[in-house]
């Protein structure tokens, strides 16, 4: 769930992010905390499963390099499986979930 919301996180970034905004950006949509070092480790987790790539660029004026990740092929077929599984899936139960 967690790669998947970071994955979608990626994409609302304009394709391209960096730990920190990609951070602000899941804290801000989901409202829960999240830390940068969890952030880390799953962008490389996805990176290794072909979903991500990176590129390092370095900081303006002197600042430190970054590393900018973005979506596969592999990774916005990989959304558009899940999205089209989970539309499948909540299909007819919103009423179910209205009542209780």
């Amino acid at each position: 769930e967690f790669e998947h919301r970071l994955m979608l996180a990626v994409l609302r970034l304009g394709g391209e992010a960096y730990s920190g905004p990609l951070v602000l950006e899941l804290e801000e949509r989901t409202g829960r905390e999240v830390s940068q070092s969890s952030v880390f480790i799953v962008l490389q987790r996805l990176e290794k499963k072909g979903l991500l790539s990176s590129r390092m660029e370095p900081g303006g004026q002197g600042g430190r390099v970054r590393r900018y990740f973005r979506l596969t092929p592999e990774g916005m077929a990989s959304l558009r499986d899940s999205r089209r599984d989970l539309v499948a899936l909540w299909d007819g139960i919103t009423a179910q979930l209205d009542e209780s």
